[in-house]
């Protein structure tokens, strides 16, 4: 396998990864990946959704107990965004 593999798209906007990079990393009919746009492409990344879940409601819970801890209310958030979306308007 070389680094670097040229592929094409089809009609309907689908890319086929080469099989030799999907043997090597292991990659499985329905995974998921998120798009990145980088400054002059775009890189896939092969996400883990389960974990992602995970990871997501591991960080809510903790901005819920910083929350409540300073004593921030729903509406100071509201007040935050809308601030913060006047400033950069």
């Amino acid at each position: 396998m070389t680094d670097i593999e040229l592929i094409k798209m089809s009609s309907k906007g689908q890319l086929v990864v080469p099989q030799d990079i999907r043997e090597i990393e292991r990659f499985r009919p329905g995974e998921r990946f998120v798009a990145m746009r980088i400054k002059g492409g775009v890189v896939f990344k092969r996400i883990d959704l389960p974990n992602m879940r995970a990871e997501f409601e591991k960080i809510s819970q903790e901005v819920v107990k910083q929350f409540r801890k300073q004593k921030i209310k729903r509406k100071d958030v509201v007040e935050a965004v809308r601030w913060a979306k006047q400033k950069s308007s």
